[in-house]
């Protein structure tokens, strides 16, 4: 009998060690993950009576709730509409959501697990229950500037804060008006929903962080150039061949530069000056010799081929080639081109990294996360993202850079009396296809507040006519003087 009743007894004990272990487990470990799987619709049946908390930037406010009197309570609406639909993206209660309404939804809900106690407080003394405010990086005044240089464009844009990281400014064009997609009626939404989808402009891409990738084209030179200084075997004054035109080893297909003719006069031409006159044989030819690892490893250092990037939106992956390339294809990278695809973001990473002395600092969108009494419940300090390569080599390359703004193929981004680096782009998409239009750069140059990137796709309206210099370079300086004004 005493055996029997020990059995008993053990395996009573055992399913309740079994329960309070996949309580805690579903309580405390797995809480926040299973509140933002898109399956839990109690989570957002739950989040219907709560007040979401705000996405603010500074004083201005981006997304709030408004009683609505219906069965959804509280209808969200976004002030600054498509200005900063990248940004805030949009909250539904039917038709879900996107952007920092679906990144930070957990704060915004109200169902963080640090956000607990903050629940049971207002439990205790009567509350409505209310989410948390999320505070952004983003820069009103800068972000101003973006969005309207980049009207009529179609494209992205980013501008970042090389020593922390702070996403200062994030534009897409076009975009769309996120409270066309908050409203309660689910027919108009969905209706509304299926021709943003369907419309051939994708507004609802986010350009700025995934969308269609572009190829960098000459940005992608600094990426090279940082290889190349890296190795130890070049420097900015190490000599390459200056032909009209280059076939590289193993194939027929000639390289050529954009003017058709040699990278400046003489018989060779120095690295430096292949950047700032953005000449494409030199750097093919410097491709080659590096050879594609050592290109590989220096993008991978400034985030390439990263598929974990968030911001905390997910961001997409830019790529070089992860296969072994052969010479030919590896000419191609030398100036950006074969199979090398990038964002916005990526590439501001890539100038900010160089701005800071060789330390790419982790991209952020959010500040902190405050409750209802204004107490932080999280806050998002600067972190470092990789040590991409030294100060050494990456005052060499932006050197080359500031040259390429003061006398060289940059000359838009010209600022009065400010030392800007810079380095322009523009990208073939097929023989028969607009160009793909870019720059990326920082300033000051000796005392760097601001990395910017910006793509414009389409050829800016110009087919194969426009330019990096000519279209996204005045872009990109109007967003560094908003910078520099504040």
């Amino acid at each position: 009998m005493n055996k029997e009743m020990k059995r008993v007894g053990l395996v009573v004990v055992a399913m309740f060690l079994a329960l309070f272990v996949s309580t805690t487990l579903i309580q405390g470990i797995q809480a926040d993950a299973l509140a933002a799987d898109p399956r839990n619709t109690r989570t957002l049946y739950d989040s219907y009576q709560t007040e979401r908390g705000a996405i603010l930037a500074g004083d201005t406010v981006l997304a709030a709730s408004e009683p609505t009197g219906d069965r959804f309570v509280y209808q969200r609406t976004y002030p600054e509409g498509d200005k900063y639909a990248a940004v805030t993206g949009y909250f539904n209660p039917t038709q879900g959501s996107s952007g920092l309404e679906h990144a930070m939804n957990q704060y915004l809900s109200g169902t963080a697990n640090s956000q607990f106690l903050d629940t049971l407080n207002q439990i205790i003394a009567g509350q409505d229950p209310k989410g948390a405010a999320v505070e952004v990086t983003i820069d009103p005044a800068v972000q101003d500037a973006a969005w309207e240089a980049m009207q009529g464009y179609t494209g992205g844009l980013v501008a970042i804060e090389p020593k922390t990281g702070r996403i200062l400014a994030m534009v897409t064009t076009p975009t769309f008006d996120p409270n066309t997609l908050a409203a309660h009626d689910s027919e108009t939404v969905l209706d509304t929903y299926n021709s943003l989808l369907d419309d051939p402009a994708k507004p609802l891409y986010n350009r700025a962080t995934s969308g269609d990738q572009n190829p960098p084209g000459s940005t992608f030179k600094v990426v090279v150039a940082a290889a190349a200084f890296a190795s130890g075997d070049f420097t900015p004054d190490s000599k390459l061949p200056n032909p009209a035109t280059y076939t590289p080893p193993g194939t027929s297909h000639k390289i050529y530069n954009a003017t058709r003719g040699t990278c400046g006069s003489g018989d060779e031409v120095t690295i430096s000056d292949a950047i700032r006159l953005s000449c494409n044989i030199p750097m093919a030819e410097l491709a080659v010799e590096l050879g594609d690892e050592a290109i590989r490893d220096a993008a991978e250092s400034f985030g390439f081929n990263d598929e974990n990037i968030t911001i905390p939106l997910q961001c997409g992956t830019s790529r070089y080639p992860q296969e072994g390339l052969d010479d030919a294809q590896t000419a191609l990278t030398g100036f950006g081109q074969g199979d090398v695809r990038s964002t916005p973001l990526q590439m501001a990473m890539v100038s900010a990294g160089l701005a800071n002395e060789g330390t790419v600092m982790t991209p952020t969108l959010v500040d902190r996360v405050t409750g209802r009494n204004l107490e932080v419940l999280q806050s998002f300090a600067p972190t470092v993202y990789n040590e991409a390569t030294t100060p050494e080599v990456a005052a060499d390359v932006s050197a080359a850079m500031q040259l390429s703004v003061r006398s060289g193929a940059a000359s838009n981004a010209t600022i009065d009396g400010v030392s800007v680096a810079g380095k322009t782009g523009t990208a073939e998409n097929g023989s028969d296809e607009p160009y793909s239009l870019w720059f990326t750069g920082f300033a000051p140059a000796d005392n760097p507040q601001v990395a910017v990137a910006v793509v414009i796709e389409d050829g800016g309206g110009k087919g194969q006519s426009g330019s990096g210099n000519a279209i996204a370079a005045p872009v990109a300086k109007k967003v560094i003087e908003a910078v520099l004004n504040e």
